[in-house]
């Protein structure tokens, strides 16, 4: 009976049902509308706002920026010798530089007698810095610092005992070079 009653309803209304389409522009229009009286968004053309991927970038940078001072790269083994005992930068510097001028003289003097001797010495001293770079990392984990303190020192007296050695070896080959020359007669 209700489907009847729909029926009637619909046949008495025919003809004054609204089937017009709104002007265009009639969302954007009402939405407006809506907006001003509301305060609503409206879906249209909405004005572009920086700020939020502005905050979400920064965001990112501090993140990323926390990230690597956390995780990122610590300080360098010399740095932190430094820091546990500041004198072993400036007895460093001090052998350094006297080792580096002692290699210098040896390098000069590498003739063909004196190249195997030379060469060997060479890899001798980069033994002894690895073993010194060994002795710092040791005093960073934290091992005895005067007993490591007292080898890293020895490790530089090697290093300059052995050059003088060898400087006075290529001095007594040179020598006896010398008077080898001088005594052969023509």
């Amino acid at each position: 009976m209700k489907k009847d009653n729909l029926d009637h309803l619909f046949e008495r209304l025919q003809g004054e049902f609204d089937v017009e389409e709104p002007q265009g522009g009639h969302q954007q229009r009402f939405l407006e509308k809506l907006n001003r009286e509301k305060g609503t968004i409206t879906m249209g053309k909405a004005k572009v706002s920086w700020w939020r991927p502005l905050s979400i970038a920064a965001s990112i940078a501090l993140v990323v920026l926390l990230g690597y001072k956390a995780f990122g790269p610590g300080a360098s083994i010399k740095q932190q010798v430094v820091k546990i005992a500041p004198e072993v930068s400036q007895t460093e510097f001090y052998f350094a530089n006297l080792i580096e001028e002692q290699v210098e003289i040896l390098k000069d003097e590498k003739t063909p007698e004196t190249a195997q001797l030379v060469d060997d010495t060479l890899v001798q001293l980069q033994r002894l810095d690895k073993d010194y770079q060994s002795l710092e990392r040791d005093l960073v984990k934290g091992g005895d610092s005067k007993i490591i303190l007292s080898a890293m020192i020895t490790n530089f007296q090697t290093r300059i005992d052995l050059l003088k050695e060898v400087l006075s070896q290529i001095e007594n080959i040179k020598n006896l070079k010398t008077q080898n020359d001088e005594s052969f007669t023509i």
